[in-house]
């Protein structure tokens, strides 16, 4: 497994070596992108893009759990939680990636 993270900077830095937008605009670009799509979730709206995935807001119930060491019950507050769900091609390939 590699350590290597993919960070903003290195998608603006794809754009401007792929598109040929200078390195102030490409980061412009990706922060664009990447602020219409987090602002779509906050407003509770699923993001789909295509041949990647889907990105959806659900609402998780208020529960009871339970501290595993002490047994002890403790309320859970209810919450949004972000839930990524991948496309059939990108599970395909990750999982060719796998093989070699």
């Amino acid at each position: 497994m590699s350590d290597k993270t993919l960070t903003r900077m290195d998608l603006a830095d794809a754009v401007h070596s792929q598109v040929g937008l200078s390195r102030n605009e490409s980061a412009d670009l990706v922060e664009s992108v990447l602020d219409h799509v987090s602002d779509a979730l906050v407003r509770g709206e699923s993001v789909k893009i295509s041949s990647f995935g889907t990105f959806s807001i659900r609402d998780k119930a208020a529960r009871v759990g339970r501290n595993p060491k002490t047994g002890e019950e403790v309320p859970i507050h209810p919450r949004r939680v972000l839930t990524f769900r991948p496309s059939h091609l990108m599970k395909d390939k990750v999982a060719a990636g796998n093989k070699s």
